[in-house]
């Protein structure tokens, strides 16, 4: 699963990465632990323009009244993106790119949770697959959401955890957006074992509220 993310990036750096238009509401950045019902920064493309604007990381379905009525859906596993009905909409005609600089994973040691950062090995911005959905609440405001697409671990990550979120590579950002037809679905596997590097960091970023560039530093021994 992937459900605590660090984002560094800037984000006017990111609109050009993507040749996109910014909106005005994007999150604060850098960020160090952002967590599900918070905003992230998130790229989709609409009549042949792309835009990176503000999501909040948790897909709220058209039928929810309010965003507590059922699950935080703030992933969505690939193998059964296009059966469940809170996603399988999204899945063929609103994908996301979702640009962050790492996720956290962790392990156990006995009763203790022993947190992991994990980022691309090559230090290109981790570009998230995501899917999005327009919530209108009861009093008629409108708020983008989305949901980070994961896959099966393979190899190492496997042995910190059974997800990953699917990671996009440049050449396929136009696939994942629905720029270039169809066959998205090829895309949602792990990247290879060399692609991503981790390391241990301290357990302070277990706490939801802890924030700080020391959070991603590796754990000296």
């Amino acid at each position: 699963m992937c459900g605590r993310i660090a984002n560094t990036l800037p984000h006017d750096a990111m609109a050009r990465l993507f040749a996109a238009t910014p909106a005005n509401d994007l999150p604060p950045v850098p960020r160090y632990n952002v967590t599900p019902t918070q905003p992230l920064a998130a790229v989709v493309a609409h009549d042949g323009t792309r835009r990176y604007g503000a999501m909040r990381w948790g897909l709220i379905p058209r039928w929810y009244k309010h965003p507590t009525d059922g699950p935080l859906l703030f992933n969505a596993r690939a193998e059964t993106l296009t059966e469940k009905p809170a996603f399988a909409e999204a899945a063929r005609r609103r994908r996301c790119l979702i640009p962050v600089s790492g996720f956290y994973e962790w392990t156990r040691a006995g009763e203790t949770r022993l947190p992991w950062y994990v980022t691309r090995a090559d230090g290109a911005p981790m570009v998230l697959a995501g899917i999005w959905q327009t919530w209108t609440g009861p009093e008629g405001a409108r708020l983008a959401t989305c949901a980070v697409v994961t896959t099966a671990a393979q190899g190492r990550m496997a042995d910190l955890h059974e997800r990953v979120p699917v990671i996009v590579n440049s050449g396929d950002w136009p696939l994942w957006l629905g720029e270039a037809g169809h066959g998205a679905a090829r895309l949602m596997h792990p990247l290879s074992d060399d692609s991503l590097v981790m390391h241990r960091v301290g357990t302070a970023v277990n706490s939801n509220r802890a924030e700080g560039p020391e959070l991603i530093d590796p754990l000296l021994d």
